[in-house]
């Protein structure tokens, strides 16, 4: 799950209207922090967003991958789906799909 720097620089970066975004090296990913919560995950340079019921229908809609890593043979999923491949190319795009992801955190923090 290696990511490149420039890759993690320009998404942190591209996110900068959300806020201080930080990203943090974890599992040979990234998590990507706002206020403290986790919102986003990058492994292998794809960016993936929280998610929860009220926000998975959106990226289903958009036939996006979840996040899966194998444990112990099996595959395991996490709450985190593929952000959208436009995001990428347009920061406002980028930071509305982020904040929905970080309200998630929210909501799960509370």
């Amino acid at each position: 799950m290696a990511n490149s720097d420039d890759f993690i620089s320009y998404v942190v970066d591209s996110m900068h209207m959300l806020g201080p975004v930080q990203a943090k090296r974890m599992f040979g990913g990234h998590g990507l922090f706002l206020g403290g919560l986790m919102f986003a995950l990058v492994a292998d340079d794809q960016l993936y967003l929280k998610s929860d019921p009220q926000t998975e229908t959106r990226y289903k809609a958009h036939d996006l991958e979840r996040f899966t890593y194998m444990k112990k043979g099996k595959p395991c999923h996490l709450n985190y789906y593929q952000a959208p491949e436009e995001c990428l190319d347009n920061s406002e795009e980028l930071v509305e799909w982020s904040a929905m992801a970080y309200q998630v955190a929210v909501r799960a923090a509370s």
